[in-house]
């Protein structure tokens, strides 16, 4: 008996010890989680408040504010003021104001982001945001960082060598998950983009929860109604420019006015990176005339893509393209200059570089192109619409094709058009094929899926709702057509050669769409059958999703796009 004691004792000692070790492994883990899985709110960035007068104070950090907290606490030799947001997978978005002088050319690199620990990042330039015309870097969160808990704003720099210390009392970095990031004016209201609020698609909560917040400081900030709150969008009453201390003869000038959403119930305002500018009062005459036809779409590296896709739909009936590029890193702007500069094309490219907002930026896309455009098709890259009648009434190309399918009434009730998919699979394609995915791809899936749309613009819903696919209506006086295969139908490039196909991995542009990585929903219609959680290749897959041979797009486009030459046969797009 007296041997168990000191037994007992050192089996107690080592539970003890194993679990502190499991203890300590367990917090490794959760602080090393990635970003998508860990969530809070900036406290510098917000403020709750108790005062009952308190109706104008809400605190709001401008960017000048931001860095020159960041100088009080460094050595920096020659900071740039900047301020950061923590976006998934560990990336660190830079914005620098647009009245921040920089080089000129911001492409041959030589800035750095430099963090806490003296941990320094690399930062790539990534293009001018077109609204507020900030200039933005990327930079990656070094990997001892990620274990400081809240994570700390770095300092943009071109001498990271040259610095000594950046201690935690710098900012805290918003993160993407919680943060109003774009803003845009109408001639009657606003409307503001923010992300973390309407989480679950399908269910927004009511606009009386909510009160728009203008402003850079506790002096001037003001609060309108929010009109409208679905998914990432809000709409919002103009703020009255006299409580803001800016006179109608500076507005002009378009001064920098921070604006986010107020969360009354928790007193709570959301971080911000977006700008409000104030309407003109007289808004000049379009110097470009309207077009009837546009189409738009979110774009990520689709350079090797975009000539097909342009040449047939200008060719059929597209007067322009709006891209939203989702911070392409090809040669995209490239080919869109040579496309504008060969005349017969007009393609704007605005850059977007908010991750997983394709709806936020369809809504986007409906009030910012309203002037200019009178109806938009919304169709990706890899989507081609046709009609079987063409291939019967029409010898040539012709820009009334598209225009026809609208079937436009007298009274001019149709508001939106939708055509079914047809979704093409790898046709025994080993490769990228070099005459375009529509020469390349004729097997296809037997049923069709799901569908995209034509809008008549004026026709959308104040809330500018959509789920990709189409909008909501103003009802009271439009309404949705659909139509029959044989009228029109997209033939929907999905599954291409595995090296393509492989591509899509690194990301979903939808806002409720989850990642093909990530582990939910296995039996959604947005998963590729038989693929799994990882991008590795199936097993056949060249000869995948092939259930009928459909050649009549293919058939037409060669008769109408190719063209013999002395190296054989080319399509209009390989020229």
């Amino acid at each position: 008996m007296p041997r168990k004691a000191p037994t007992s004792i050192f089996l107690i000692f080592l539970c003890l010890l194993l679990l502190a070790f499991y203890s300590l492994l367990l917090s490794r883990s959760a602080i090393s989680l990635s970003p998508t899985h860990l969530r809070f709110r900036p406290r510098n960035l917000t403020t709750r408040y108790d005062a009952p007068d308190s109706f104008n104070h809400v605190i709001r950090e401008d960017i000048n504010e931001l860095t020159h907290r960041t100088r009080l606490v460094t050595s920096i030799q020659c900071p740039v003021e900047s301020v950061s947001v923590l976006l998934p997978n560990w990336e660190v978005l830079v914005l620098v104001s647009h009245d921040t002088p920089l080089t000129s050319n911001l492409g041959v690199g030589g800035f750095y982001c430099f963090f806490p620990r003296n941990e320094t990042s690399p930062a790539n330039f990534s293009g001018v945001l077109p609204f507020t015309s900030a200039t933005t870097f990327k930079c990656t969160l070094p990997n001892r960082n990620r274990r400081l808990q809240p994570f700390h704003q770095p300092v943009l720099t071109r001498f990271p060598e040259m610095e000594t210390n950046v201690i935690s009392a710098a900012p805290v970095m918003p993160r993407w998950d919680f943060l109003a990031y774009e803003c845009f004016s109408t001639e009657t209201d606003v409307v503001l983009f923010v992300k973390g609020v309407n989480n679950r698609q399908g269910i927004n909560k009511s606009p009386e929860e909510f009160r728009c917040v203008f402003g850079n400081d506790i002096k001037n900030a003001v609060k309108t109604p929010v009109t409208s709150s679905k998914q990432e969008v809000f709409r919002c009453l103009h703020p009255n420019l006299m409580e803001l201390s800016i006179s109608p003869s500076t507005t002009a000038a378009a001064k920098r006015i921070k604006v986010s959403i107020e969360i009354n119930r928790e007193k709570l305002v959301v971080p911000s990176v977006a700008y409000y500018t104030p309407p003109r009062r007289h808004m000049p005459s379009n110097p470009n005339p309207t077009s009837l036809l546009c189409a738009t779409t979110m774009v990520y590296n689709v350079a090797k893509f975009l000539r097909e896709w342009v040449m047939y739909y200008s060719k059929i009936g597209v007067d322009k393209f709006i891209l939203y590029d989702n911070g392409s890193d090809d040669d995209l702007e490239r080919v869109i200059k040579e496309l504008n500069e060969e005349g017969d094309y007009n393609i704007e490219r605005i850059f977007w570089v908010w991750p997983k907002t394709q709806e936020a930026g369809f809504s986007h896309s409906a009030v910012y192109a309203k002037d200019s455009c009178t109806w938009m098709m919304y169709v990706d890259v890899d989507e081609f619409i046709f009609s079987p009648s063409w291939l019967k009434n029409f010898s040539q190309p012709s820009k009334t094709m598209l225009k026809s399918l609208l079937s436009i009434s007298s009274n001019g009730s149709i508001g939106q058009v939708s055509i079914k998919c047809n979704d093409f699979g790898p046709s025994d394609q080993k490769k990228h094929p070099a005459m375009g995915v529509i020469q390349g791809y004729n097997c296809r899936r037997q049923a069709e899926q799901r569908h995209k749309s034509i809008l008549l613009l004026e026709a959308v819903d104040h809330s500018l709702l959509n789920v990709i696919h189409h909008f909501d209506l103003n009802n009271n006086h439009y309404n949705w057509k659909e139509l029959p295969l044989e009228a029109g139908v997209i033939n929907h490039y999905k599954y291409q050669a595995w090296p393509e196909f492989m591509t899509k991995f690194r990301r979903r542009v939808s806002a409720f769409v989850a990642d093909w990585r990530t582990r939910v929903n296995p039996m959604s219609k947005d998963r590729t059958p038989g693929l799994g959680f990882q991008p590795i290749k199936p097993e056949g897959w060249e000869n995948m999703f092939c259930d009928i041979k459909d050649d009549r797009l293919k058939l037409w486009t060669k008769k109408w796009f190719g063209s013999q030459t002395p190296q054989g046969l080319k399509m209009a797009w390989q020229l």
